[in-house]
Formats: C-alpha cells, sequence, structure tokens
C-alpha cells in the first residue's frame, strides 16, 4: 500500500503527507473560470495539507460527452488548459484532467502530469498507447460495461509503451438503462494488477440517461460509498466537489458540496487506520 502511496507522491512536489493514508483525487467536474478554479484547489489543498493526505487536483478542460448538443463542454481547450496550469504550477499541485483522442495525448501532456482515460474510451487502444508514449502517468477509468479483470488489457497496452506509470479508477458498471453499482468483488481482481486502484464515489452515484438529458445522481451517498471503498483496502478517492453544485456547469447532481469534504474525509482518515491495523 505504502509503494503506491509513494509512487503518486514523486509525480510532483508532494508536501508532508501521510504515507498510510489513501490519495485523493478532486476538483469541479469541468473548468468553469480562473477564479472559480484557483478557490477550490486552495480550499482542497488547505484540507488535506491539515489531514496529510497527498491530492491530486482533477478538473476537465473539455467534456467531450454530454447528453445533449448544448450541454456545456468548456470554455475553449487553450484558455481551460492554461488555468488548469496555472493552478498546478501556483498550488505545487499535481493535476490531472481527461484526453480524448491520440492526437490529444502529447498536446495535452504539456500542460498536466496525469492523463485520464474516460471510462466509454477505455478501450481505445491508439489513445492509451499514444497517452502512455507521453511518460506521463495514466488513469484508465474502467468502461461501465467492462468487468474488474478485464482491465488488465488496458493497462497492458499502456505499460507495452515502456510507461509503468498507470493507476485505474472504477466508476460503476450500468445497472438498467438509469442507475449505476459498484461490485466491490471487482477492487481484488484490479489490484491484482499491481497499480494503484481508485475509486470514483461521485460518478458511480450517477444516474445517466434521463429523460431530461441531464444527468442526475445521489449525493447523499457519498460517504456511504467512499467508506466502503476504504473498508475494501482502495489505495485512492476521486470526487468531484464544488461550492455550489445546483450551480455547477457540469455533473452538479452528483457532485460533494465543497463544504462536506473536510468532515469526510477526516472519517476516512479513521477507517482507513482501523483497516490497516487489522
Amino acid at each position: 500500500m505504502n509503494y503506491y502511496i509513494s509512487m503518486i507522491n514523486k509525480i510532483a512536489k508532494i508536501r508532508n503527507t501521510d504515507s498510510n493514508n489513501f490519495f485523493l483525487i478532486a476538483g469541479p467536474c469541468v473548468i468553469e473560470t480562473e477564479k472559480i478554479t484557483l478557490s477550490i484547489a486552495e480550499k482542497i489543498l488547505k484540507i488535506t495539507d491539515d489531514l496529510k493526505i497527498p491530492f491530486i487536483f482533477k478538473a476537465s478542460y473539455r467534456k467531450a460527452n454530454r447528453s445533449k448538443l448544448d450541454s456545456f463542454t468548456g470554455i475553449g481547450d487553450k484558455k481551460a488548459l492554461k488555468i488548469l496550469k496555472k493552478t498546478g504550477d501556483e498550488f505545487n499541485l499535481p493535476t490531472i484532467t481527461d484526453v480524448h483522442t491520440p492526437e490529444e495525448a502529447k498536446y495535452i501532456a504539456d500542460f498536466t502530469d496525469i492523463l485520464q482515460i474516460p471510462a466509454f474510451l477505455c478501450r481505445q487502444t491508439d489513445l492509451l498507447m499514444s497517452a502512455g508514449k507521453t511518460g506521463k502517468w495514466v488513469n484508465i477509468k474502467k468502461g461501465q460495461f467492462l468487468s474488474a479483470g478485464s482491465m488488465k488489457f488496458a493497462v497492458d497496452k499502456v505499460k507495452q509503451t515502456g510507461n509503468v506509470k498507470v493507476m485505474v479508477t472504477e466508476r460503476g458498471s450500468m445497472f438498467g438503462y438509469h442507475d449505476l453499482i459498484v461490485d466491490f468483488r471487482g477492487f481484488s481482481e484490479m489490484k491484482k494488477l499491481k497499480v494503484p486502484v481508485v475509486l470514483d464515489v461521485t460518478h458511480s452515484l450517477q444516474q445517466p440517461n434521463q429523460s431530461s438529458g441531464v444527468t442526475g445522481g445521489r449525493p447523499e451517498l457519498i460517504e456511504t460509498m467512499a467508506r466502503a471503498g476504504i473498508a475494501v483496502g482502495i489505495d485512492g478517492i476521486f470526487l468531484e466537489t464544488h461550492p455550489n453544485p445546483p450551480a455547477a456547469m457540469s455533473d452538479g447532481a452528483n457532485m460533494l458540496h465543497l463544504n462536506k469534504l473536510e468532515d469526510i474525509l477526516k472519517k476516512l482518515i479513521i477507517l482507513r487506520k482501523t483497516i490497516i491495523n487489522l
């Protein structure tokens, strides 16, 4: 477990963290403005520094997968990427963002520390290999249509580029048309891949494909989901958070209110200490 945390610590600059803690990937769904992006990063950093939790700032520079044509997708790629890079540089933070095409990977790598492969794209060979060839960390989200064991092949595609800096993230499996479930048996399978294993607690609680064209969610279960993940020994927690989720430009229905983050993290640390001492 500590080995995984030490790998995450090497991404960048991380401060006085506790190697027995889980790591946190957190931030808004998408970059909205420079002001709110910097504000969210600063607040999460203060919390995680106090709690000695390794922290990676997450924000998508563009949302390429929207239900409706008129849904918000971003403020412009170059503008958003500059804000993401400024956030990482200003707060000495590692950052992560999605990539969608092989051509994007090399370009985006200049702005961020970790390239994230969206769940719907986790089987795209060219994309995985292009991301791997950048030499950056690659976080592969498990497709809603894949078994945990089948993530081996996605991980192998990246590793065959010579890049072993890979992590995998569970974000739920489709349950009917409008819901997701997390099969916690899958974490044991993904642990066999010898890479950091992360639970995305907010996207796992989405309710996609609503007739309104706007994805729903169950944010009241975020703490429950996170506790369950820590209990089965995951290495990292992924969540999206915002100071005003109803006003968020994307995925507000399943985001954690930023004011609730510290309390949840404190509880997870207690649970983590209990688990590792068993």
